[in-house]
């Protein structure tokens, strides 16, 4: 479930307090003060038998006795009692509850897990909705909803605040009330029997009087739900994330390098990542990073100028900035020339701009005005600190006349001190500047903004196409796990592991395998260059460990008293081990290459992960890895391979050219796509992967595999992939073909394209307002689509010769999509066909097309609006069974809708 009957939960008409009691600071008792005396707009009734009233208000005896069916029921009894009291709390026609009570087998009792699951079952039937259970409770300041055993009350406000932690929550409160912080919604989630993180996004999202939603974390529970609803949250509010248990102690342990280096946290902060979340370390930057992402300022890079009157906390900042990834910009020749006509000699002459202990509002307005000018720099941070010889307020009063007559630039302020400090911050937020108290906290509140605003790059950047060459043969990556798994393996070997990434274009060193040390020696002559030898076992995973590897070996006798070595010293450092033999390889020659490792494990929550960082022996000793969840485009490569250390050595240096990065991240799409199609795929590694300027070599690889996951087990990825089995070839009723498949991110060019070749009328009659053509954000968040919540089909010309690839011209035809609700009952549609394809049977294919899916998918509906004078559009809907409606408000629209039963029944009937 997802939003469903939350607005019973969080707009209720009326509330029970099951539990309600006198005793002094029981939690019954702050339970029923805070729900009678926040001011909530309706009857709250307590319930308890063994008292009259409670704060002067009529108590009930039981469930049956209410003299309504509440909305909402706040539950704070045994936790025996709590599956009884859901079940009559449903008949009576509840449909929401707040599960306050602890015991429910958080401490991993057998009892508390029955008992949570027999909760959850009286509720599943009316789809009743369910916080908690051992949760603080629920507040809705700003209708009077105080349903929890919180020492005081929130303040309104336009934050959203949703936590696991109740102890967190009341802190938060009580941080918040005293800088006058105010809260659209407070969630104490709890255990999380049924209402989670996923839910709460795609309710509060739509809320409007929500401006940011903040979030504590300790876990998650459906991570493609959570995926889905994070990433269409950040699209419209900032989504800020604290993630507790960062410093794990007890890893999960893994076979693979990729296993052993990949955090639990770490895959967290790749999920934050990639839904277009911000995370932040403590309750402080929690609250300074919402208010400086509500300013709405708007940074290109991360170039910051420093305006400061005090070369000291110049540095300060300048530190901090550094500290956070940030750059100090390079002030410009000409705006050092234009500084100096009105600044004293003795300013800095660089950036930090220190103008001065001095400095009066005038100078500083000055500054700032040529400052802001200079096209090195991304935003400016002006800084003062107290002097005897100049005024703050002053200061602070002639910044913000400028800035008043500049609009939204990016400028922050930091007016050190506590006097006239104090003052300056205060008018400088009612005027909506972002002001902190410490040089610190403005130069980490930049980087606020700059990682920010690269998540959402990210969620809407064109990722070029992949190229057509890209054919993985899958059928012969599975053959091989297959045969494998008959044999009763979990590791394949290293020929058979190279075999595979072969089958999805991954260069490899071929690799021969022998049994014996005279084959090897009879392999090493064959080859008659240098050779590496290596042990060949599925029982060892790191052969160098065990003396498993020798390279440079030059002569068929080397390799011979090498592998006779080899198997001795295998034998003492790994007794029992079963030995198969030997692989010998042609030492592979690829002068300046940087190792690298690039790696694929499974995590418990999120599925498959992707690793990339320096490879070698000392993997994981250097520890240099980004961490990204697949899929993979080009665009989220080259970002993960910019988050390691090691792509500043990618880039080239002295001699060493620079390496071929595309390569490289074509590597990284290569193995995103291998774990999208092989779920028996668990942990991979390839290490050493050499990278130069003439491409990559796979030198080792090792695979574990599984038994395919099928059913129930089969969506294992956060990220729902691209659903290549949608992929068909169409054809219209005059013999045209089109290629119909799932719209891709690196379609954004071919859907302008489209438009470009339509009529203004056509283009009116889809977006209802006259377009030239669509904005980048627009057009990308159409082709960067959520498989799971949503589905766009594109018709595409085949390829010249006819054949049914997805090649060819890439020339987009038409386009149908939909657009499910969170709880996948319902779906707004959109088509269009291309002007001089209309009236071809195309729109009405589409439409016949995305119906299908939508059944396939369990929807119950599907739903659009049409201009009234759109007719070829209306006849059409009316054709595949759409009833219409008109718009109360606007006699220009008609809804239409369909029931996607009563077409099941129709084609039943039919047949």
């Amino acid at each position: 479930m997802s939003i469903r009957n939350l607005d019973y939960l969080f707009k209720p008409k009326s509330i029970a307090v099951i539990g309600a009691s006198k005793r002094a600071k029981s939690v019954g008792a702050v339970l029923s003060h805070n729900l009678l005396n926040a001011g909530f707009d309706g009857p709250v009734m307590p319930v308890n038998p063994r008292e009259t009233s409670i704060e002067s208000t009529l108590a009930y005896g039981s469930v049956d006795d209410l003299p309504m069916a509440p909305d909402l029921a706040v539950i704070c009894t045994p936790p025996a009692t709590v599956p009884g009291l859901i079940s009559e709390l449903t008949e009576r026609g509840t449909r929401a509850a707040v599960v306050v009570t602890a015991g429910f087998g958080e401490g991993g009792s057998e009892e508390g897990k029955r008992l949570m699951q027999q909760t959850l079952d009286a509720a599943r039937p009316t789809l009743t909705r369910i916080v908690g259970p051992n949760c603080l409770g629920i507040m809705v300041p700003h209708l009077g909803i105080n349903a929890s055993f919180s020492h005081i009350n929130p303040l309104p406000g336009n934050l959203a605040f949703v936590t696991q932690s109740g102890a967190v929550a009341t802190a938060v409160i009580d941080w918040a009330t005293n800088r006058d912080i105010g809260f659209s919604h407070v969630v104490s989630l709890g255990d999380m029997g049924d209402v989670d993180f996923g839910d709460l996004l795609d309710y509060l999202v739509l809320d409007p009087n929500t401006r940011g939603i903040l979030m504590y974390i300790e876990s998650v529970t459906d991570a493609r739900k959570f995926m889905s609803a994070g990433r269409a949250a950040a699209r419209a509010k900032p989504v800020i994330v604290i993630k507790s248990g960062r410093n794990e102690a007890a890893a999960k342990a893994a076979a693979s390098h990729t296993g052993a280096l990949a955090g639990s946290d770490e895959v967290y902060d790749a999920a934050f990542r990639r839904a277009g979340m911000l995370r932040v370390y403590d309750l402080d930057e929690l609250f300074d990073a919402v208010e400086t992402l509500a300013m709405g300022l708007k940074l290109q890079g991360d170039r910051l100028a420093i305006v400061t009157n005090g070369g000291g906390i110049g540095v300060l900042a300048t530190e901090s900035l550094v500290d956070a990834g940030g750059s100090v910009a390079e002030i410009a020749p000409v705006t050092a020339e234009k500084l100096n006509a009105v600044l004293p000699p003795t300013w800095s002459h660089g950036n930090p701009i220190d103008i001065i202990g001095d400095a009066t509002g005038k100078r500083y307005s000055d500054a700032l005005d040529i400052v802001l000018e200079d096209p090195n720099q991304d935003a400016v941070l002006v800084l003062n600190c107290p002097a005897a010889v100049a005024d703050s307020l002053e200061a602070a009063h002639a910044l913000i006349e400028n800035l008043k007559r500049k609009g939204r630039v990016p400028v922050l302020t930091s007016w050190v001190g506590a006097g006239a400090a104090v003052e300056a911050r205060r008018m400088f937020a009612v005027n909506h500047i972002p002001t902190y108290e410490t040089p610190g906290k403005a130069a980490r509140a930049v980087m606020h903004m700059v990682h920010y605003k690269r998540n959402q790059e990210l969620l809407l950047q064109t990722p070029p196409s992949i190229p057509d060459t890209f054919q993985p043969d899958t059928a012969r990556a599975s053959k091989l796990i297959l045969e494998a798994l008959d044999e009763g393996r979990i590791w394949l070997t290293e020929p058979e592991a190279k075999a595979v990434l072969d089958a999805y274009g991954i260069p490899v060193v071929a690799t021969r395998s022998v049994a014996t040390p005279d084959e090897a020696a009879q392999a090493a002559a064959e080859i008659g260059k240098p050779v590496a030898l290596k042990i060949l076992s599925t029982e060892l995973t790191h052969k160098s460990d065990v003396g498993g590897v020798r390279l440079n070996l030059v002569t068929p006798d080397a390799v011979r008293e090498a592998a006779e070595a080899m198997l001795e010293t295998v034998g003492h450092l790994a007794p029992g081990a079963k030995i198969d033999g030997f692989t010998v390889q042609e030492m592979a020659h690829m002068p300046g290459a940087h190792e690298l490792i690039v790696g694929i494990a499974d995590d418990r929550l999120f599925g498959p992960i992707l690793l990339f960082g320096q490879g070698g022996t000392a993997v994981e000793v250097i520890k240099d890895k980004a961490i990204s969840l697949p899929p993979l485009n080009m665009v989220l490569a080259y970002e993960m391979m910019k988050r390691t250390r090691v792509w500043k050595l990618l880039q080239g240096y002295r001699s060493r050219p620079k390496s071929d990065l595309d390569a490289i991240a074509m590597t990284l799409v290569k193995m995103s796509q291998l774990v999208c199609d092989l779920s028996s795929v668990e942990e991979l590694d390839i290490n050493p992967l050499f990278a130069s300027e003439k491409g990559v070599l796979a030198l080792d690889a090792r695979i574990k595999i599984r038994q395919p996951l099928v059913g129930a087990q089969a969506p294992r990825l956060a990220i729902r992939p691209y659903p290549k089995r949608l992929e068909k070839m169409v054809t219209l009723r005059d013999g045209r073909s089109f290629f119909l498949r799932p719209i891709r991110p690196e379609d954004e060019p071919m859907i302008q394209d489209m438009l470009a070749h339509s009529t203004e009328n056509d283009i009116r009659l889809r977006f209802f307002t006259p377009l030239k053509q669509l904005t980048h954000e627009v057009a990308a968040r159409m082709s960067q689509i959520d498989y799971h919540r949503e589905m766009a089909l594109v018709a595409e010309a085949p390829t010249p010769d006819g054949e049914t690839s997805p090649g060819g011209s890439k020339t987009l035809f038409g386009v149908v999509r939909i657009s499910a609700d969170p709880d996948n009952e319902k779906a707004e549609y959109a088509v269009m066909v291309r002007s001089d394809l209309k009236g071809m049977g195309l729109g009405y294919l589409l439409m016949g097309e995305i119906i299908e899916y939508a059944k396939d998918r369990g929807l119950q509906e599907i739903f659009g609006e049409v201009l009234r004078e759109n007719t070829t559009m209306l006849k059409m809907c009316e054709e595949l069974g759409f009833k219409r409606t008109n718009d109360p408000d606007d006699p220009g629209i008609v809804h239409v809708q369909v029931k996607l039963a009563d077409l099941r029944q129709a084609t039943t009937a039919a047949a």
